[in-house]
């Protein structure tokens, strides 16, 4: 089950959402055939409930959405960027386990 916490990030809505949002943006890169993306999308979504008000969880579809991930460098999906400030902080790749994640996160905060 999505948590109501994710946000849905498109092209359009990425820099309002994400680069001009006053917390970090955790962003999952993803699309709806990638099955590493079906495996990791709940571990997202509890971070998402987890770090509520301190951080924002958006999903990006690429297959909806190719700017953005271009302007990024998104080869491979998942790929998951923390952003703060507007700034690329880290990102990783493929499905990692949650407490990589959760490494990341707590760089931002």
């Amino acid at each position: 089950m999505a948590s109501d916490k994710v946000l849905q990030v498109t092209d359009d809505s990425f820099e309002g959402e994400v680069l001009k949002s006053s917390t970090p943006v955790l962003v999952d890169f993803w699309a709806s055939w990638c099955a590493p993306c079906k495996a990791i999308s709940p571990v997202v979504d509890s971070l998402a409930e987890e770090y509520d008000g301190k951080v924002k969880v958006a999903k990006l579809n690429v297959d909806e959405n190719p700017a953005t991930p271009g302007q990024y460098g998104v080869r491979g999906i998942p790929t998951l960027i923390l952003f703060k400030d507007g700034q690329v902080l880290d990102q990783v790749v493929g499905a990692v386990p949650k407490n990589q994640l959760e490494g990341l996160i707590k760089k931002a905060l």
